[in-house]
């Protein structure tokens, strides 16, 4: 496992934030947005993982950071599962980590862009079995999801934001949009906001998040 970019608050930290990036990207992929919510989040620590390297099939099979191989782009993602499963075991590892630094898994929330994201709706929802402070989900999708989840009373309490674009060609809408629906179905707090963007990130998306994450952890 690649050591995580760890980006400590300005004050003594009593919140964390887990961010796993996407496809291709790396570590410091938001970096700058992270260091700028810190801001209005001056104890809140920032880890940011790195995925391994490894051959993606839909991309001719060259190596890149990946959390999964992608098998295929349709029916909905073909996905390497186990691979999936290794990736939700070390964001399960990050968490015990922030644990045992004192930081209460209540306090700490999982975020995550496109294949990042899908990761920690996972995680949280079919892997983790204790309180969590919350999910970002950013232009992503839940490949793991049925059509009925069966949630603890503890994950039907973990707040849910999902973001996503209205032009994103990569996880088009629905695909998102389809889990957010799972989530609510099966009594998650979730809320859904698009913006007129690509598969990508907006100063505006920034502020909503800014907002988000200073209700669950202020």
């Amino acid at each position: 496992m690649i050591e995580p970019l760890l980006l400590e608050p300005s004050r003594p930290a009593d919140a964390c934030v887990i961010w796993l990036h996407g496809l291709g990207a790396d570590r410091y992929d938001f970096q700058e947005v992270a260091e700028a919510l810190q801001e209005s989040l001056p104890s809140t620590r920032f880890v940011l993982p790195q995925a391994p390297s490894r051959p993606v099939t839909i991309n001719s099979g060259w190596p890149m950071p990946s959390w999964y191989d992608i098998l295929a782009m349709t029916p909905a993602r073909a996905i390497d599962q186990d691979q999936l499963e290794e990736s939700a075991q070390q964001v399960i590892h990050l968490i015990e980590e922030q644990r045992m630094d004192g930081i209460d898994p209540s306090r700490v929330i999982l975020a995550g862009f496109s294949q990042g994201g899908a990761v920690v709706l996972h995680t949280a929802f079919l892997r983790w079995h204790g309180p969590l402070g919350g999910v970002m989900a950013m232009s992503t999708y839940a490949p793991t999801f049925g059509p009925k989840l069966e949630l603890s009373a503890q994950q039907k309490a973990i707040p849910v934001l999902c973001l996503h674009g209205r032009q994103d060609d990569v996880v088009v809408p629905e695909m998102g949009r389809t889990a957010f629906k799972a989530l609510i179905a099966s009594g998650v707090d979730a809320k859904w906001q698009d913006y007129p963007m690509r598969h990508e990130v907006l100063p505006e998306e920034v502020g909503d998040i800014a907002d988000w994450l200073q209700e669950q952890l202020n």
